[in-house]
């Protein structure tokens, strides 16, 4: 798993991206928090507009879904490469319960967005589910770093 570290260092150490190499180093937990969130984000979109646009299922229950995958995918990448959480047995599962937990804030967030914007006020639902993962994503950081992943945390 930590094979994925290791190609970013590679990357970074090219000749000529090199010379940012200090600076990814020093900020490489958030390099790879916004890397694997965009992942997540695309997650998230991908399913959110497969569900709606294909599937044909109502905003609320497609967001719902799509928070689902998304969360799921985003405890795995950054429990193993954002925050190198090494919390197994029991401390693991209230590690994910917390991770969820804290996604479910900002789903209720996200939810509200979608609910008002695309909705009530009938602007594209796509367009506002885009706009919802930057304070989503910000937000997640936030808990993740604070109250999920915080480092000297009894384990």
């Amino acid at each position: 798993m930590i094979i994925i570290m290791d190609i970013f260092d590679k990357i970074f150490n090219l000749p000529l991206i090199r010379i940012i190499y200090p600076f990814y180093k020093k900020y490489k937990g958030i390099f790879l928090y916004l890397f694997f969130g965009a992942l997540t984000t695309l997650v998230s979109i991908f399913s959110f507009v497969f569900c709606e646009k294909v599937i044909g299922l109502d905003i609320m229950t497609t967001n719902v879904i799509s928070w689902v995958l998304a969360v799921s995918f985003a405890y795995f990448t950054n429990k193993k490469w954002v925050f190198n959480s090494s919390v197994k047995g029991g401390g693991a599962l209230k590690e994910a319960a917390l991770f969820a937990g804290a996604r479910v804030a900002t789903l209720v967030i996200e939810e509200i967005l979608l609910l008002v914007f695309a909705v009530v006020l009938k602007f594209n639902s796509v367009g506002v589910k885009v706009c919802a993962q930057f304070a989503v994503l910000v937000l997640n950081y936030i808990f993740s770093k604070i109250v999920v992943f915080r480092k000297g945390k009894s384990k």
